[in-house]
Formats: structure tokens, C-alpha cells, sequence
């Protein structure tokens, strides 16, 4: 058995994603700061049939990254797809003349330096699983595709991984390797025809069957 972790892990499109991953016979790894709604939201997969464990991480601290990722393979089992989501902070989100070199250093940590220290740490693994197994799925709002002179932080710090995340598509994809990017305009909406969590869930699978595709942008609100 094989595992997805989930950084950003939360009661919306994460907890879609798991069980989405979970009825495919994958174990999930839920990550994010809060151990509590960790092991609720664990305990409410599980009743849906859903073997998943959260472990606690702070994106924008690599080492706590690293080793969140380390105890979920250990514990659930090799990392066969990663999935980057965490929700921006709103305090990210400023008016560009408004915003100071200080403004941009809690996005960066969050969105680029965030995602190198969890690729590093699996790739390593997902190259052990062998060609088109292993996948890295990123999840980012419109501004990652085009920049809001209200939300500068996000829009410079979504560009940055969208382009990372290219690189690593064009040169992982020479081992096998799968990295695609889901971009969503605007907020994700239960019971929306295309931004409902359970239909974004039903793309990422996609994104890691047919290894297709680098970017699906779904809506550009």
C-alpha cells in the first residue's frame, strides 16, 4: 500500500482529496500545524473506510516539513503522490504600493520554500517506486496565473511556484515522474458544478491517472 500526503490537510478539499485517494486503496498522510483537527479529521475519514494519520508541520519551516513527510512514510508507507495545498494567510494578501520586503518574506517561506523542502524529501522515494508512479500535484488560486494588485504577496509568491512547479514537471517527467498544477479561480464552493471539493478531488485523481497534463485551471474568478 502506498500513501498520499496531503500538506494543507483541512475539512474542504483536503478531506475530498483523501477520500477520493482512499477509495483508490491509498493510505493518507494529513499535514498541517494542528495535531487536534488533525486526528479529527482522521478519525472522520476512518469512518468513511479511510486509513489516514495526521502529522503535524509548519510549511513555512522546511525542517518540520522534512520531517513530518519522514514519520508518514514510516508510519503509513512509501509516498507515492504529494499534494501542496495550504491555505494562503490573509495578512499575505496587501495592496501592492502597500507592500514591503517584509510583506513578501511569510509567502515566500510559505510557497516556494515550503514546496522545495517536501519535493526534496520525496522525490527520492517516488524515483524507488518506479516510472509513472509517483506524482506531485500543486493546488494554487488564480493569482498564481494572474496577478490581483490587492493580493500581491500571494500573486509574486504563486508565480514563483507555478514556475517551480514547471521546471519540475518538465524535468521529473523524464524519470516517470507526474507534476501537475491545479489552478482555482476563486473560492472553492460545496455544491458548485466545478468548484465543488468532491469534483476538484475527481481532477487531481485525473491529473494522477492520465499524467496528461501540466496545468487544469478551473474557473478564472
Amino acid at each position: 500500500m502506498t500513501t498520499i500526503a496531503i500538506i494543507g490537510a483541512g475539512s474542504g478539499l483536503g478531506a475530498a482529496v483523501a477520500r477520493r485517494f482512499g477509495a483508490e486503496g491509498f493510505s493518507v498522510a494529513l499535514i498541517s500545524r494542528n495535531q487536534g483537527r488533525l486526528d479529527a479529521l482522521a478519525e472522520e475519514l476512518g469512518k468513511d473506510g479511510v486509513h489516514a494519520k495526521g502529522f503535524t508541520a509548519d510549511v513555512r519551516n522546511p525542517a518540520s516539513i522534512s520531517s513530518a513527510l519522514e514519520q508518514a512514510t514510516e508510519t503509513l508507507g512509501p509516498i507515492e503522490v504529494l499534494q501542496y495545498s495550504p491555505l494562503p494567510q490573509k495578512d499575505f494578501m496587501r495592496p501592492v504600493l502597500e507592500t514591503t520586503p517584509a510583506d513578501l518574506v511569510g509567502p515566500i517561506e510559505f510557497s516556494i520554500y515550503g514546496p522545495v523542502a517536501a519535493v526534496h524529501q520525496v522525490v527520492p522515494g517516488m524515483r524507488f517506486l518506479g516510472e509513472n508512479r509517483g506524482t506531485i500535484l500543486f493546488v494554487n488560486g488564480g493569482s498564481a496565473v494572474k496577478p490581483g494588485r490587492n493580493v500581491t504577496g500571494t500573486s509574486v509568491a504563486f508565480a514563483g511556484q507555478a514556475a517551480y512547479a514547471e521546471l519540475l514537471h518538465e524535468v521529473l517527467g523524464e524519470e516517470g515522474i507526474q507534476v501537475s498544477q491545479l489552478i482555482i479561480g476563486g473560492r472553492i464552493i460545496a455544491g458548485d458544478p466545478e468548484k465543488d471539493p468532491d469534483v476538484l478531488a475527481g481532477i487531481l485523481w485525473d491529473l494522477h491517472i492520465r499524467r496528461d497534463r501540466f496545468r487544469h485551471q478551473v474557473s478564472e474568478d
